[in-house]
C-alpha cells in the first residue's frame, strides 16, 4: 500500500500575515494588534494611562445598574471588513455583563458577541484610538465604546453601531460627567482626568 501525498494549498497573503501576526513573541509588556491589516506593537502603558483605567473600573463596580466583570488586555477577535483581514484588536479595557461570564475559560482572542463597553485611552498613536478602532468596535457591533482622549482633554462615548459606524457620539471635557446608558445606567464622573 503507498501513501499519497497531500498538496496543500498555498497560504494566501492574507493568510500569511494572519499566521505571522498570531506566532508574534512581543517583548514584556508590550502588546501586539492586528489592525485593519497592519501589525501593531504598543509599548507599555504610562500611569496616568493605567490611573484612568483604573478610575473607570472603579466607577463601574461600585455603581453600573447590573454587575459588570472587567478585563485589561483581553484580546478580541472582530469581524473582517471587505477591506483586510479579520481584526485582533486589544482594548485596554473590556466590560461584560457578570451573568455571562465572558471571560471564564475564552480565548486568548475571543469574539466580541456579548461584549457590553470597551475602553481606550490614548497614548503614543491617538488617531489610531480615534479612528481605526472605532471602527472596528463598531464593525464587531460592540454597544458601546469610551474614548478617554488625553491629547484633547476628553471624554467620547460612542454608541449604537451600525454598518461598521457609531451612530451616537457624546462628548464632555474632563471634569464633566458622562452618560453611560443601560446595562450601566449613571453618570460616570470625569473629574479624576484633570
Amino acid at each position: 500500500m503507498s501513501a499519497m501525498a497531500h498538496e496543500h494549498e498555498p497560504l494566501t497573503q492574507e493568510e500569511r500575515l494572519l499566521e505571522g501576526f498570531l506566532a508574534l513573541d512581543t517583548p514584556e509588556g508590550y502588546r501586539a494588534e492586528l489592525i485593519e491589516g497592519d501589525i501593531v506593537v504598543t509599548p507599555p502603558p504610562d500611569g496616568d494611562h493605567e490611573e484612568h483605567i483604573s478610575s473607570i473600573a472603579e466607577q463601574v463596580y461600585i455603581r453600573s445598574a447590573t454587575p459588570m466583570q472587567f478585563s485589561g488586555n483581553k484580546g478580541l477577535r472582530i469581524p473582517r471588513n471587505s477591506l483586510s483581514l479579520r481584526n485582533h484588536v486589544i482594548p485596554d479595557g473590556t466590560f461584560a455583563p457578570k451573568e455571562l461570564r465572558l471571560f471564564r475559560g475564552a480565548e486568548p482572542w475571543m469574539p466580541c458577541r456579548g461584549v457590553a463597553m470597551v475602553v481606550e485611552v490614548t497614548s503614543t498613536n491617538p488617531d489610531r484610538d480615534r479612528e481605526a478602532k472605532r471602527l472596528c468596535y463598531a464593525l464587531g457591533s460592540i454597544p458601546l465604546y469610551l474614548l478617554v482622549d488625553r491629547q484633547k482633554g476628553s471624554v467620547t462615548l460612542f454608541s449604537d453601531p451600525e454598518g461598521g459606524e457609531y451612530r451616537n457620539t457624546s462628548t464632555v471635557p474632563y471634569g464633566k460627567p458622562i452618560t453611560l446608558p443601560a446595562p450601566f445606567s449613571f453618570d460616570l464622573e470625569t473629574g479624576d482626568f484633570v
